[in-house]
């Protein structure tokens, strides 16, 4: 039998890329609602409530009210906005996190999808934790880069509608991005990093960049020990994130936001000069497959116990 999934704002960036990546699948059933009843709460409970999986593209307060119109106790939830991301009773959606990650994600009714920038973060800085070379109390600095459907709908009328749109335009100058109590959580910090993201004139792609000063730290690790803490990590966990070779960090003409596009797929670089006792944590994948779309495609396959790796990248 058929998983019958509805998208509940399935005409937005997230859906539209989610319904693309399932289009053609036999498993699955694509639940849709009429395009003049998308706002009626009643045509809404009726498919929330008759899904399998009811897959969330909505902002926040929407996302709530999706999940409250939910009077059964069988349709599971991935939820794509940042609602729930911090809620203990729901299961955070980055399966390569933690060695067993997948399995809570894959025995949870409700999962929350990740924000696209905090996986970055995340995967480049929590297992430097967990293994000790980098204390959770360590200061760290997070810049970022991301196509302008990263900011959302009014961002991407701004650069589609402008005759010069800005090559690269920083945001959230306040600090206090959205994002940051989940990339705080995840990555087992004390404190909330200084976080500074921007958009490019590209539509999608994106690179976080974690610069760390190792030499504030009793016992520097240096540059290789970094890399193989983050390697022997990843590469001991399915999924869809690498570690690029520690020898090829030289490569710059491969560092590109752009690379992975349409797929689900994250590559991870360490970058150091020992002397100098610094280093620099790169991750690179797409905000709208890795950091939205895909990932929610890849939590479905694994909370319906299909193959991980189906239909994650754009036709």
């Amino acid at each position: 039998m058929s998983v019958r999934v509805f998208i509940d704002g399935e005409a937005g960036t997230t859906g539209l890329q989610i319904r693309e990546r399932l289009a053609g699948r036999r498993d699955i059933e694509i639940l849709s609602i009429a395009p003049e009843r998308r706002k009626e709460l009643a045509a809404r409970a009726e498919l929330l409530n008759s899904a399998d999986v009811a897959i969330l593209c909505l902002p926040d307060a929407a996302a709530l009210e999706s999940v409250s119109l939910i009077k059964n106790d069988s349709t599971r939830v991935i939820d794509a906005s940042s609602a729930h991301r911090v809620n203990p009773d729901w299961a955070y959606g980055f399966p390569e996190m933690t060695k067993d990650q997948a399995e809570i994600i894959s025995n949870a009714r409700f999962v929350s999808n990740p924000g696209c920038y905090p996986q970055g973060v995340i995967a480049t800085v929590r297992p430097l934790l967990e293994a000790g070379l980098i204390p959770s109390t360590h200061a760290l600095t997070v810049n970022a880069v991301s196509g302008y459907t990263g900011g959302g709908r009014q961002m991407i009328e701004k650069y589609e509608a402008s005759d010069k749109p800005s090559s690269y335009w920083p945001y959230g100058l306040q600090f206090g991005h959205k994002h940051l109590p989940e990339m705080q959580l995840y990555a087992d910090l004390a404190h909330a990093p200084l976080f500074q993201p921007a958009v490019g004139n590209y539509a999608q792609g994106m690179m976080t960049f974690v610069p760390l000063q190792l030499g504030q730290l009793r016992n520097a690790p240096k540059g290789k020990d970094l890399h193989a803490v983050l390697d022997d990590h990843f590469s001991s966990i399915a999924g869809d994130v690498e570690v690029a070779g520690f020898e090829s960090v030289n490569a710059i003409e491969d560092l590109s936001p752009e690379i992975f596009n349409g797929t689900n797929k994250m590559q991870l670089h360490v970058f150091a000069n020992d002397d100098r006792h610094q280093a620099l944590l790169v991750a690179i994948y797409d905000n709208l497959g890795k950091g939205a779309s895909g990932a929610a495609v890849q939590n479905l396959n694994i909370m319906m116990g299909l193959n991980e790796s189906i239909d994650l990248a754009v036709a």
